[in-house]
């Protein structure tokens, strides 16, 4: 762990710069494109297919995804992006792995991306940290995408502070009774919806987006119906984590495409 030793332009839009900011990993990903990526920790399978979707091709695209290491929204968008191309901002020191059972995909992108704290080694998260650690997720990104979240959450924190920095914010549509934080924001004028995922990653690469860039041959196996013992031994690391993204799912021993 060490500290953060060159100014961050991005973090000048918080109440206060961090007097102090640990890291751990590539220092490089902060010169990137990048979109910050929260929501809910109990997301439906809706919203975690579309994160899974965003970030992965948000990073195909080299734009770098930023999220708080957390379960739910936060660590589909940090897989979906890939743990080189991603950062995730903790709540406690950089050396206590929280949430536990992100244990291994926080390594992870502490060996191939990077971690960022403002908490010296050992601080243990408390639920003043998480708000702290929130405004700098904001902070980061150049805009806020909100995948799904309820107004009593944790998530309308993250909204209140891209809100005072004045961040544009993104949310996914929909259905009404659902996600009534982004569906609060779209009906006050205070988000934009994306309806078109391909669309809102043309409009923060660097290029004109490739179709064939996205073309995902395992997305495209998978809408064959394989057998679920044939997809694991082709696809052995994938196939588990489009089952937990809500890409697919398991029928009598096949595989189906829910996208």
């Amino acid at each position: 762990m060490k500290i953060v030793q060159e100014h961050i332009c991005e973090l000048e839009t918080m109440k206060s710069y961090p007097k102090e900011l640990f890291f751990s990993g590539n220092l490089e990903l902060l010169k990137k494109t990048k979109i910050s990526i929260v929501g809910s920790r109990k997301p439906s399978k809706y919203s975690r297919s579309l994160t899974h979707q965003l970030s992965a091709k948000l990073s195909k695209n080299g734009i770098c995804v930023v999220s708080g290491g957390a379960m739910g929204i936060d660590a589909i968008a940090h897989k979906g992006a890939g743990e080189s191309n991603t950062i995730s901002v903790l709540p406690c020191g950089i050396n206590i792995k929280y949430p536990t059972i992100n244990k291994n995909l926080l390594s992870t992108i502490e060996n191939d991306g990077l971690l960022l704290s403002q908490f010296e080694e050992n601080f243990r998260a408390t639920p003043w940290s998480f708000v702290v650690r929130n405004e700098l997720v904001v902070a980061l990104g150049d805009v806020l995408v909100v995948a799904e979240a309820e107004l009593n959450s944790g998530s309308m924190r993250s909204i209140e502070f891209a809100l005072k920095m004045n961040k544009e914010i993104y949310v996914f549509a929909h259905r009404i009774g659902e996600s009534s934080a982004t569906n609060e924001l779209l009906k006050t004028g205070n988000a934009k919806a994306i309806y078109d995922i391909d669309e809102f990653v043309s409009k923060y690469a660097n290029h004109e987006i490739n179709a064939s860039v996205m073309i995902d041959d395992f997305k495209n196996y998978c809408q064959t119906n394989p057998t679920y013992d044939d997809a694991l031994k082709k696809y052995p690391n994938k196939i588990f984590e489009a089952e937990l993204s809500g890409e697919i799912i398991i029928e009598n021993g096949r595989v189906i495409s829910s996208l």
